[in-house]
């Protein structure tokens, strides 16, 4: 069992304390771009393990209030990236990587040689093997790290992250994924991270899928629905997300950790993915076709759990 530390201690504030006294990582700079629902989190989990963290968002609020955690805000990407040693990157869609990361006032525009960029976004698998292209020809070494495991996972520091990428810069950043992700696997060259991503969020949505199709049909037979998701649960039906998403479906309640418009845009990626490789994909097509059906009817800015609400329609259960 664990040592415990100070009373109501969180285990990352005692990280921190046990870092602070060997003198670790503290001296490791970090940037950190996007701050939002993941972003937030790992960032405050890497300010309290030990690291100079700077953050950088488009909303100012999101970099003030990791400021109130330990860490920097900066009012310019140019400002966070000066100087790091480490470069975080965590943003929506491959249009907003494009930007920050490859633009003209972007990551790679400020970045230090030698620093090592680690974009976090799920994007498309061919836009990463551009960042690292263009990272590799000014001195930056760059990852695809894509994470799983939504807001709690991110708050946790229990992500999985799928990381593509050199493997020396993948050991360089052992360390700062350690303190973000439980599951850190290296899966190839550059793009193999995001490639790895699409194919969980196909995984997700078709579970998602399946317990919110499962839920009408029990509640047409009127069955206790929390009883039968209970012995569901311990047997091979059973999976993380039949556990993690069936009670905010049983109740309703779709507040976000992972919104439908994101999961919409990942479901695209599978798709482009999948035609670039010859691959054929029919139930990624379905699952995109109810994401973007609940995006159409006004949907996309509830938990992807909300593709509920789809199955529930077409089955005049409104």
């Amino acid at each position: 069992m664990a040592q415990q530390g100070p009373a109501g201690e969180h285990p990352r504030q005692r990280e921190r304390r046990n870092l602070d006294e060997k003198k670790g990582p503290s001296m490791t700079r970090i940037g950190f771009i996007g701050l939002g629902i993941m972003g937030g989190p790992m960032a405050a989990n890497l300010v309290a393990a030990g690291y100079e963290v700077t953050g950088y968002n488009r909303s100012s609020a999101k970099a003030e209030k990791l400021a109130a955690e330990g860490g920097k805000a900066a009012g310019s990407i140019a400002e966070a990236v000066s100087g790091a040693d480490v470069i975080v990157t965590m943003l929506p869609d491959s249009p907003d990587v494009e930007s920050a990361v490859l633009g003209e006032d972007g990551v790679l525009a400020n970045a230090r040689q030698g620093a090592l960029l680690i974009d976090c976004s799920t994007i498309r698998p061919e836009v990463s093997r551009e960042v690292a292209e263009q990272a590799e020809r000014q001195g930056v070494r760059a990852l695809d790290a894509p994470v799983s495991g939504g807001e709690q996972g991110a708050i946790d520091g229990a992500l999985s992250i799928m990381v593509g990428g050199d493997a020396a810069a993948f050991a360089a950043a052992g360390e700062v994924l350690d303190v973000v992700g439980r599951t850190v696997v290296h899966v190839g060259p550059a793009g193999s991270g995001q490639t790895v991503k699409a194919a969980n969020q196909l995984i997700v949505a078709g579970n998602i899928a399946l317990v919110a199709e499962a839920l009408v049909f029990l509640e047409k037979h009127g069955v206790d629905t929390e009883s039968a998701f209970r012995v569901l649960g311990g047997g091979l039906a059973g999976s993380k997300v039949l556990d993690a998403k069936n009670e905010g479906m049983r109740e309703r309640t779709f507040e976000p950790g992972f919104r439908i418009e994101l999961h919409h845009k990942d479901l695209g990626i599978v798709q482009s993915a999948a035609r670039e490789a010859g691959v054929s994909a029919p139930l990624s097509g379905l699952l995109a076709q109810l994401m973007e059906a609940a995006v159409v009817q006004g949907d996309g800015s509830l938990d992807h759990s909300g593709l509920f609400k789809q199955l529930a329609k077409l089955n005049g259960m409104e």
